[in-house]
């Protein structure tokens, strides 16, 4: 397994997910979507919280070993002139769609997003990096992506709008997780165009059939 794996077959929950970022196993992209995520929903942020605590008492009772030399290093570090800089509050623009994670990775806000249209009523900006395929998508009011299941593990982070599909709603904040086990057919719901940004690490699958499918490719 290579360290850019998204060790699906470990991640079917949300809770399983955090647990991998408190871990810091995920790819950078998977790390920033769950960043996000948590910036959207912070009630969420107390699970990380409890598990951040549970990693810090597994590692105050590792035993612990003697730092060389560790009269001269404690002397250094304090006679030090650097300054202790504060870690700077997050300030979200107003009317900004994107949380500041997503802002910092890709570089731009929702209106500045160089889409690029791949169907009819379904735009996307892909990012691929990390061994991943990351992509911000633009969904129109209404439109059903073709029915498809996963060859990998597939995060998508809902920004504004929201889509349904067999397993129920997702709305702003909530994540998606897919893969092998999971078919689906999404649908936008129709009052706003559903905007999204998804980290997969591997290929979909189309599943539906010849005349549905032709229906969902043309929109």
């Amino acid at each position: 397994m290579t360290e850019t794996d998204m060790v699906h077959e470990q991640i079917d929950t949300i809770d399983a997910l955090m647990a991998h970022y408190v871990a810091g196993s995920l790819p950078e992209p998977a790390r920033v979507l769950v960043q996000a995520h948590l910036e959207m929903k912070p009630d969420n942020r107390s699970l990380v919280n409890s598990l951040e605590l549970l990693a810090g008492e597994a590692l105050e009772s590792v035993q612990q070993a003697s730092i060389a030399d560790r009269d001269r290093r404690l002397a250094a570090i304090f006679a030090s002139d650097s300054p202790i800089m504060e870690p700077a509050a997050i300030e979200r623009p107003e009317h900004a769609l994107f949380p500041q994670a997503l802002r910092d990775f890709v570089g731009f806000e929702a209106e500045d997003v160089p889409w690029r249209t791949r169907l009819p009523g379904f735009k996307e900006y892909p990012l691929d990096m990390d061994g991943c395929e990351v992509n911000l998508m633009w969904i129109r009011p209404g439109r059903a992506l073709p029915a498809h299941t996963h060859k990998g593990m597939e995060l998508i982070l809902i920004l504004d709008g929201a889509f349904n599909d067999e397993r129920g709603r997702f709305g702003p904040g909530d994540i998606s997780i897919a893969d092998e086990t999971v078919d689906h057919r999404p649908v936008a719901e129709k009052d706003r165009p559903c905007i999204a940004f998804a980290v997969s690490d591997g290929p979909v699958r189309l599943t539906g059939s010849f005349r549905q499918m032709i229906g969902d490719l043309i929109g």
